[in-house]
């Protein structure tokens, strides 16, 4: 059996691969982002359909029609994804699958690079479907192969639910043999089966609770849930994900431990042998008391005495990630008798100093901080409200642009801005979007705009990729994941389809056209649109680069006041620009007055 190191979303993408999956298709976004290039990097022959879809409801539809058809399917996403595909999921949940379906919906806790700190372990109780949650990369593969076994038995899909940890930490994993090639059955037409109406809804639900009930019974025999300890003493722990890791590294063995590896449906029997004899438990996991609820519940069910600690009595904290350290401090405080743990690792290093505080900018030269700058210097005097969006370009609320004064989800900053405007006409509002997130959910918000005759400025940031996530194709690259090109559908054409009656394209790099293309629409009616056209800083060769010329420099600053570009710096009281940082896109060159800034001959 081969053994490879592998991070966690590399392992997902093989054990998808192993498992003998047909089709992958997904929405990038951090932490789940490597699952699905992963699979596209190991794709011989082409024998696995590949494709990043415009958002995560179309990519779980495209998936589930595969499955309809009898392939074993994944959907790839991050736990805010989970939102955007729950209209079909929760559909979905009712019809159910042929092929084997797992939809891998990571979480973020911190959150690290998210907007929300949501527990897909909740969504898959709210949904009634399986989920399985992984404590380490070997784990999350072995997982994948079950969960497409589970999903084929059961008729259902299958949720993975890794997190940042288990998806970015690396691990030795035992690599088995690829299952089998088989060819799909194909469609089989079956209008009471595929076609959901109340009424088949209605005996499907009934299904579903009777399955759950099945689950959770054979749930209490998975290898993925466990019961380690000795009998006798009166205190337990129960963790799940990774939070299960770090108990292992804490935990004296002989204290009584209850992993849970599928949270839904529960392992009930398994429980309650747990509980059984134990006068106090306490619960480690991430995010929500997902855990630490059922123990509850099924304490009172079989009347055992047992007190259930964790988040919901404060005995750990309610939000953001665990560590090995907070988990060794909660342990100590729930297990005084254990001296070990209240002493920590006397022999350990030294605590490391404090990192210095690094907010995070726009990197130097990236196109959106002149093009931020742009709409900030055609606005200067009016009334304006400047609505965000995800992407690279929410670092424009940084100082000292502060260009983004409203962000809630993807494709939000044309509608947003539609509600200030009907509510505040006096205010000029921009809506800001990237061209990833303008196919992936912006479109709808400015038909709504147009149908709606709302005066709002959309101003499209088109750097030819989806920055953020690691620069994957979208449909306006012209790119699949598949290696096809393919014909670039263009931004501009669309607003012009959907009706909206002016837009002017600018290189925002080029201030005077830029500021000049903001106010040639400042006081048109309607839905107008700036598409700022320059690619991102990652994709394309650095121009030449600048120089500060220390005899004309004043020392006025404004380049730093006014710019914040990171290759800028104060040395000694002297401005410079930072070779190594600059590419070269004369931004800087363009705002100093007194031309001390110049291009490298």
């Amino acid at each position: 059996m081969a053994k490879e190191l592998l991070m966690g979303n590399e392992a997902i993408g093989l054990g998808a691969i192993h498992a003998g999956v047909r089709l992958v298709s997904g929405y990038p976004g951090t932490p789940s982002t490597e699952i699905l290039e992963t699979v596209a990097q190991h794709n011989d022959g082409g024998r696995i359909h590949v494709e990043w879809s415009v958002n995560e409801k179309a990519a779980l539809e495209v998936a589930a029609g595969g499955a309809y058809a009898g392939a074993r399917t994944m959907v790839t996403m991050k736990q805010v994804g989970l939102n955007v595909a729950s209209d079909p999921l929760m559909s979905l949940a009712y019809v159910g699958v042929k092929g084997g379906m797992v939809i891998v919906a990571a979480d973020d806790p911190g959150p690290i690079s998210s907007q929300t700190e949501q527990d897909t372990r909740c969504f898959a109780a709210f949904a009634k479907l399986p989920v399985f949650d992984p404590s380490s990369p070997e784990e999350a593969y072995e997982m994948v192969g079950e969960a497409f076994a589970y999903s084929e038995q059961y008729g259902t899909p299958v949720l993975l639910r890794p997190t940042t940890r288990v998806c970015h930490g690396c691990a030795t994993v035992d690599l088995g043999e690829a299952a089998a090639e088989r060819e799909p059955e194909g469609f089989v037409k079956d209008t009471g089966r595929w076609v959901i109406f109340p009424r088949l809804s209605y005996q499907n639900h009934i299904k579903i609770e009777e399955r759950n009930v099945e689950l959770s019974h054979l749930f209490s025999t998975c290898r993925y849930n466990t019961v380690e300890g000795k009998d006798g003493l009166k205190k337990g722990v129960a963790a799940g994900g990774i939070s299960y890791a770090y108990v292992k590294e804490s935990l004296p063995g002989e204290v009584k431990l209850l992993k849970i590896g599928t949270p839904h449906p529960f392992p009930e029997t398994l429980a309650v042998e747990f509980m059984r004899g134990l006068e106090e438990v306490l619960v480690l996991e991430e995010l929500d008391p997902v855990i630490e609820k059922e123990l509850q519940r099924i304490a009172g069910k079989y009347h055992l005495p047992v007190t259930i600690r964790g988040k919901l009595t404060h005995d750990t904290k309610n939000a953001g990630e665990n560590s090995v350290e907070s988990v060794r401090g909660d342990l100590g405080r729930f297990l005084p008798e254990y001296e070990e743990l209240a002493a920590g690792d006397a022999d350990g290093p030294e605590e490391a100093p404090s990192l210095p505080v690094r907010p995070p900018v726009l990197c130097a030269g990236c196109p959106h901080r002149a093009s931020f700058y742009a709409v900030k210097l055609a606005a200067k005097g009016r009334k304006a409200v400047y609505s965000g969006d995800i992407g690279c370009y929410t670092l424009g609320n940084s100082k000292p642009l502060d260009m983004v004064d409203t962000c809630l989800c993807m494709g939000a900053d044309v509608t947003i801005a539609q509600g200030l405007h009907i509510i505040e006409p006096d205010a000029v509002n921009f809506a800001f979007i990237g061209d990833s997130t303008f196919f992936a959910s912006g479109m709808t918000g400015v038909v709504n705009a147009v149908y709606n005759q709302t005066d709002i400025i959309l101003v499209v940031l088109d750097n030819s990729t989806t920055a953020m996530t690691g620069h994957q194709p979208h449909p306006g690259t012209g790119k699949t994941m598949m290696g096809d090109v393919v014909s670039k559908i263009s931004i501009e054409k669309i607003l012009e389809a959907v009706g909206v009656g002016r837009i002017v394209n600018a290189d925002p790099l080029h201030l005077a056209e830029a500021v000049g293309a903001v106010k040639e629409v400042m006081d048109e009616k309607g839905v107008r649109a700036v598409i700022f056209k320059s690619p991102c800083i990652a994709v394309t060769k650095p121009a030449a680069r600048y120089e500060v010329k220390e005899e004309a420099c004043t020392l006025c600053r404004q380049c730093i006041r006014e710019l914040g570009c990171p290759a800028i710096v104060r040395t000694d009281g002297n401005i410079s620009i930072e070779p190594s940082l600059c590419t070269g896109c004369g931004l800087c060159a363009q705002v100093c007055k007194f031309k001390a800034i110049q291009e490298v001959e």
